[in-house]
Protein backbone atom coordinates (compact mmCIF):
# COMPACT_ATOMS: atom_id res chain seq x y z
CA UNK A 1 0.00 0.00 0.00
CA UNK A 2 1.43 3.31 -0.67
CA UNK A 3 1.91 5.44 2.50
CA UNK A 4 -0.26 8.31 3.47
CA UNK A 5 2.84 10.90 3.05
CA UNK A 6 3.32 9.78 -0.26
CA UNK A 7 -0.10 9.15 -1.58
CA UNK A 8 -1.14 12.62 -0.60
CA UNK A 9 1.44 14.12 -2.82
CA UNK A 10 0.90 11.29 -5.45
CA UNK A 11 -2.54 12.98 -5.44
CA UNK A 12 -1.59 16.37 -5.60
CA UNK A 13 0.80 15.87 -8.28
CA UNK A 14 -2.13 14.04 -10.46
CA UNK A 15 -3.86 17.27 -10.25
CA UNK A 16 -7.24 15.79 -9.95
CA UNK A 17 -11.00 17.37 -11.42
CA UNK A 18 -14.81 16.38 -10.37
CA UNK A 19 -14.68 14.60 -13.52
CA UNK A 20 -10.92 12.62 -13.88
CA UNK A 21 -11.09 10.16 -16.27
CA UNK A 22 -7.76 7.73 -14.42
CA UNK A 23 -6.12 4.73 -14.97
CA UNK A 24 -4.14 3.23 -11.90
CA UNK A 25 -1.48 0.85 -13.19
CA UNK A 26 -0.16 -1.49 -10.53
CA UNK A 27 -3.06 -0.74 -8.50
CA UNK A 28 -1.87 -3.01 -5.82
CA UNK A 29 -4.37 -2.50 -2.75
CA UNK A 30 -6.07 0.09 -4.48
CA UNK A 31 -4.94 3.13 -2.15
CA UNK A 32 -4.30 5.52 -5.08
CA UNK A 33 -7.35 4.19 -6.67
CA UNK A 34 -9.96 4.81 -3.66
CA UNK A 35 -8.58 7.76 -2.89
CA UNK A 36 -8.96 9.46 -6.75
CA UNK A 37 -12.24 8.18 -6.43
CA UNK A 38 -12.94 9.63 -3.77
CA UNK A 39 -11.79 13.00 -4.86
CA UNK A 40 -13.16 12.61 -8.67
CA UNK A 41 -17.12 12.07 -7.66
CA UNK A 42 -18.07 12.79 -11.17
CA UNK A 43 -15.49 10.82 -13.44
CA UNK A 44 -14.37 7.52 -13.73
CA UNK A 45 -11.05 5.21 -12.11
CA UNK A 46 -9.63 2.07 -13.80
CA UNK A 47 -7.55 0.21 -11.37
CA UNK A 48 -5.29 -2.28 -13.10
CA UNK A 49 -4.28 -4.96 -11.40
CA UNK A 50 -2.28 -8.40 -12.83
CA UNK A 51 -2.23 -9.88 -8.90
CA UNK A 52 -6.14 -11.94 -7.88
CA UNK A 53 -5.19 -11.06 -4.20
CA UNK A 54 -3.95 -7.18 -5.42
CA UNK A 55 -7.81 -6.78 -7.39
CA UNK A 56 -9.82 -9.11 -4.26
CA UNK A 57 -8.10 -5.95 -2.11
CA UNK A 58 -8.79 -3.67 -4.55
CA UNK A 59 -12.82 -4.91 -4.24
CA UNK A 60 -13.00 -4.93 -0.31
CA UNK A 61 -11.41 -1.43 -0.31
CA UNK A 62 -14.05 0.27 -2.97
CA UNK A 63 -16.55 -1.75 -1.07
CA UNK A 64 -15.59 -0.53 2.50
CA UNK A 65 -15.74 3.24 0.76
CA UNK A 66 -18.57 3.26 -1.22
CA UNK A 67 -17.14 4.13 -4.20
CA UNK A 68 -19.21 3.05 -7.44
CA UNK A 69 -16.82 5.08 -10.37
CA UNK A 70 -14.31 2.11 -9.99
CA UNK A 71 -13.47 -0.29 -11.60
CA UNK A 72 -11.31 -3.26 -11.86
CA UNK A 73 -8.98 -4.18 -14.39
CA UNK A 74 -8.00 -7.74 -14.51
CA UNK A 75 -4.81 -8.08 -16.59
CA UNK A 76 -0.82 -6.65 -17.21
CA UNK A 77 -0.57 -3.25 -18.99
CA UNK A 78 0.21 -2.37 -21.56
CA UNK A 79 -2.16 -4.60 -22.85
CA UNK A 80 -5.25 -3.90 -20.10
CA UNK A 81 -5.18 -0.28 -21.05
CA UNK A 82 -5.57 -0.45 -24.96
CA UNK A 83 -9.32 -1.05 -25.17
CA UNK A 84 -10.21 1.82 -21.98
CA UNK A 85 -11.56 4.86 -22.99
CA UNK A 86 -9.03 8.03 -23.45
CA UNK A 87 -7.93 8.99 -19.76
CA UNK A 88 -7.12 12.84 -18.66
CA UNK A 89 -5.07 11.15 -15.69
CA UNK A 90 -2.66 8.34 -15.28
CA UNK A 91 -0.62 6.56 -12.60
CA UNK A 92 2.07 4.08 -12.62
CA UNK A 93 2.27 2.87 -9.14
CA UNK A 94 4.06 -0.62 -10.60
CA UNK A 95 4.98 -1.66 -13.84
CA UNK A 96 6.00 -5.51 -13.74
CA UNK A 97 9.29 -4.23 -15.20
CA UNK A 98 7.49 -3.19 -18.62
CA UNK A 99 7.45 1.05 -17.84
CA UNK A 100 8.85 1.64 -21.28
CA UNK A 101 6.63 -0.29 -23.41
CA UNK A 102 3.57 1.09 -20.55
CA UNK A 103 4.79 4.37 -21.26
CA UNK A 104 4.78 4.20 -25.05
CA UNK A 105 0.80 2.73 -24.88
CA UNK A 106 -0.23 5.51 -22.54
CA UNK A 107 0.87 8.71 -24.93
CA UNK A 108 -2.01 7.32 -27.38
CA UNK A 109 -4.18 6.68 -24.45
CA UNK A 110 -3.95 10.14 -22.87
CA UNK A 111 -5.98 13.06 -23.36
CA UNK A 112 -4.29 16.46 -24.79
CA UNK A 113 -2.98 18.37 -20.91
CA UNK A 114 -2.93 15.08 -19.97
CA UNK A 115 -0.41 14.10 -16.92
CA UNK A 116 1.06 11.04 -16.16
CA UNK A 117 2.53 10.44 -12.95
CA UNK A 118 4.82 7.40 -11.60
CA UNK A 119 5.86 6.88 -7.77
CA UNK A 120 9.75 5.17 -8.41
CA UNK A 121 11.46 3.34 -5.21
CA UNK A 122 14.22 2.29 -7.46
CA UNK A 123 17.08 4.38 -9.30
CA UNK A 124 16.54 2.03 -12.45
CA UNK A 125 12.50 3.01 -12.37
CA UNK A 126 13.45 6.63 -11.67
CA UNK A 127 15.70 6.91 -14.43
CA UNK A 128 13.66 4.77 -16.82
CA UNK A 129 10.71 6.67 -16.39
CA UNK A 130 12.53 10.27 -16.91
CA UNK A 131 14.02 8.54 -20.14
CA UNK A 132 11.60 7.78 -21.67
CA UNK A 133 9.02 10.28 -21.09
CA UNK A 134 11.22 13.30 -22.45
CA UNK A 135 11.68 11.07 -25.89
CA UNK A 136 8.03 11.02 -25.63
CA UNK A 137 8.41 14.71 -25.14
CA UNK A 138 6.51 15.22 -21.93
CA UNK A 139 7.45 18.18 -20.22
CA UNK A 140 9.07 16.30 -16.47
CA UNK A 141 9.19 16.87 -12.92
CA UNK A 142 10.77 14.60 -10.61
CA UNK A 143 9.91 15.36 -6.90
CA UNK A 144 11.76 13.29 -3.66
CA UNK A 145 10.02 12.09 -0.76
CA UNK A 146 11.72 10.92 2.44
CA UNK A 147 9.33 9.93 5.17
CA UNK A 148 10.36 9.88 8.50
CA UNK A 149 8.16 8.50 11.19
CA UNK A 150 8.06 7.90 15.20
CA UNK A 151 8.06 4.90 17.04
CA UNK A 152 7.72 3.54 21.13
CA UNK A 153 11.33 2.39 22.20
CA UNK A 154 10.59 1.84 25.70
CA UNK A 155 10.14 5.98 27.34
CA UNK A 156 11.31 7.18 24.58
CA UNK A 157 10.06 8.28 20.68
CA UNK A 158 12.86 7.45 17.70
CA UNK A 159 12.97 8.18 14.40
CA UNK A 160 12.13 5.71 11.71
CA UNK A 161 12.80 6.35 8.26
CA UNK A 162 10.71 4.99 5.34
CA UNK A 163 12.17 4.30 1.85
CA UNK A 164 12.65 7.22 -0.42
CA UNK A 165 9.92 7.52 -3.18
CA UNK A 166 10.18 9.58 -6.31
CA UNK A 167 7.05 11.09 -7.85
CA UNK A 168 8.01 12.02 -11.62
CA UNK A 169 5.48 13.48 -13.30
CA UNK A 170 5.12 13.93 -17.06
CA UNK A 171 2.84 16.63 -18.78
CA UNK A 172 1.98 17.02 -22.08
CA UNK A 173 0.92 20.62 -23.59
Amino acid sequence: MTKEEVRSLTISKLRLKEDTMLYDIGAGTGSISIEAALLAGQGWIYAVERSREGRELIKQNADRFQTDNLEIIAGEAPAAIEELPAADRIFIGGSGGRLEEILEVCRFRLKNKGRIVINAVTVETLTAADKKLNQLDFQVEITGIAVTRTRKAGNYRLFDSLNQVYIITGERY
